[in-house]
């Protein structure tokens, strides 16, 4: 068993690991140890949420005190564990909960994560940035099938329920499915602000008639040069850049210890 909380050596405490992995920390923390682990035999991850939004706990119904979550992985299980993969322009990365460019990808650097995080704040500078985001028209290939060119003000391949400050994009996206969420808000039917916050306090965005939200395996997205972001790291625009960001699964990309479902 070994034990890691935010602000270690984890590349140090995890050469050579095996078995059980708890790891405490926010969703930065976790992502990493993560990342670092997949692909690697005899090892289960264990996350002990001690972060602010907590994303990946949450979407692994992971909710209460330390105390409580060590209590119940005494009868968990391990689970396959699904990453992103993403290869772009700029390189090649992992991500955990999602990755996107549009409105979100420009609201994070409007954010600023250093002033706290605050999922209030996040869903304001969401809407905010929606509302003066000037879109490109984007034709993405998802599974082999090419889409029409459409405008999109926010599309996020989602792996996990929430991104960001707890914002809840995809709410029944699951970590260890094999699939990924693709959603997409249409910038030429964009409802009123109102509704948005609605819809992410509630859950319910995909009821509403400007996003589109399904699932997929494979996402090839044209890149203009645009911002992206890939879990909570900002990859700058490159004007002029062009290209293809391949997004896909790597399924089961690591275990996870994952307590049965509380009554």
């Amino acid at each position: 068993m070994t034990c890691l909380e935010a602000g270690d050596d984890l590349a140090g405490q995890l050469a050579g690991v095996s078995g059980t992995v708890y790891v405490a920390g926010g969703d930065g923390t976790v992502r990493r140890v993560a990342c670092a682990l997949a692909g690697r035999p005899g090892v289960v991850l264990a996350p002990i949420p001690l972060g602010t939004a907590n994303n990946v706990a949450r979407s692994l119904d992971l909710e209460g005190r330390p105390q409580e979550i060590l209590e119940r992985y005494r009868h968990a299980r391990p689970a396959p564990l699904d990453l992103g993969r993403v290869r772009a322009p700029w390189g090649e990365d992992l991500f955990l909960e999602a990755c996107g460019c549009g409105a979100f990808a420009h609201a994070l650097a409007e954010y600023g994560p250093e002033e706290g995080k605050s999922p209030l704040r996040a869903v304001q500078a969401l809407i905010r940035t929606l509302g003066g985001f000037t879109p490109l028209p984007l034709a993405l290939e998802v599974d082999g099938e090419t889409q029409p060119a459409a405008p999109l003000a926010l599309l996020e391949i989602m792996n996990a329920r929430a991104t960001g400050p707890r914002l809840q994009l995809a709410p029944q996206a699951d970590l260890g499915d094999g699939r990924l969420n693709v959603v997409q808000i249409d910038a030429e039917k964009l409802d009123g602000a109102l509704a948005y916050l609605a819809a992410l306090a509630r859950g319910t965005l995909a009821e509403l008639p400007s996003v589109e939200s399904h699932t997929a395996g494979q996402i090839d997205i044209p890149y203009l040069g645009q911002v992206f972001h890939v879990d909570d790291q900002v990859r700058p625009a490159q004007p002029g850049a062009t290209g293809t960001v391949s997004v896909s699964l790597w399924a089961g990309a690591l275990q996870v210890l994952r307590p049965e479902p509380e009554a």
